[in-house]
């Protein structure tokens, strides 16, 4: 089931006035909305049945009917968590208080990207990853660190990869890209200058791309050929972007996983050969059956 409520809120200030104010109206009352009919839903909200069915149509809904039905859903999954979502951190909050909402606000956030995965979407992605002759990654600030975990995990399975840490050089991997490769831009806010400009790049070599963002329209979303969504719901402190960081991860993980899934035995062969070991002075003696025993899935 489509989440509703959460691709409305992700793509609202992409919309035009008319189609915004039927968002907001929305989104404060979805209870009350639920049960008002198209046209009713029209006169509350100053716009036309037609505006509504285009609103819907522009978040992926055939039309008002679907829609409705989707938040129905959706408001019945998650009525006991509304109240705590919109919890925010403030000045009085004890040090448990701040682990409690913060912990909470990833948690959700790990649950509405999981929402809008699309898992075919996603099969096509690893078979882009499977095929491909070099996984060029992409990623400026926090969301540097996420494709730099990515190059950790992709390199441990011997699946050639790039990553740089300035964008100069970024901009560069891109010009050099080829229809071979395969790039991974991961921009939350979809309109980071510098992803845009490296993914023109790899559009005029015919490079497929794969863009790790928001579910609204943006530069970044319009130049991809494959969208992985995500969704944060950041604290009072957002500038950091902790929990959107968080959200990119958990999708690097998914996308890691299922690409080395899809390779089962020579990625469990590559995980042994490149496992590395710690000295024997620096190691406690294991129990047999300990850590070392198995093989696990793990970019570490």
């Amino acid at each position: 089931m489509k989440s509703a409520l959460l691709r409305l809120r992700e793509v609202r200030d992409s919309l035009s006035a008319t189609e915004r104010s039927i968002a907001d109206y929305l989104l404060a009352h979805p209870e009350e909305a639920m049960e008002l009919s198209i046209h009713e839903m029209a006169e509350r909200t100053f716009s036309s049945p037609s505006t509504i069915i285009r609103m819907c149509h522009r978040i992926g809904f055939d039309g008002y009917k679907e829609f409705r039905r989707a938040v129905t859903y959706e408001m019945a999954v998650r009525k006991q968590s509304e109240e705590e979502e919109r919890k925010e951190i403030t000045r009085s909050d004890s040090i448990e208080g701040i682990i409690e909402k913060i912990t909470y606000k990833n948690i959700m956030s790990l649950e509405d990207t999981k929402n809008l995965l699309d898992a075919d979407t996603l099969r096509q992605c690893v078979d882009l990853i499977r095929t491909c002759r070099t996984v060029l990654l992409f990623g400026m600030g926090a969301s540097l660190c996420a494709a730099r975990d990515a190059y950790l995990k992709f390199l441990r399975l011997n699946k050639p990869c790039i990553v740089n840490d300035d964008w100069h050089s970024q901009f560069l991997q891109a010009r050099n890209a080829t229809k071979d490769d395969l790039g991974i831009v991961i921009s939350y806010s979809g309109e980071t200058v510098e992803m845009v400009e490296c993914m023109k790049a790899m559009r005029e070599n015919h490079t497929p791309i794969i863009a790790i963002t928001r579910c609204v329209s943006s530069p970044v979303s319009e130049l991809a050929d494959y969208k992985l969504y995500t969704t944060a719901n950041e604290s009072t402190f957002r500038s950091g972007a902790m929990s959107s960081r968080i959200s990119q991860l958990n999708l690097i993980d998914i996308l890691y996983t299922a690409f080395a899934n899809s390779e089962y035995e020579y990625c469990l062969e590559q995980l042994s050969r490149t496992h590395i070991r710690k000295p024997s002075s620096m190691r406690k003696p294991m129990l047999e059956g300990g850590e070392d025993a198995g093989l696990h899935i793990s970019g570490h």
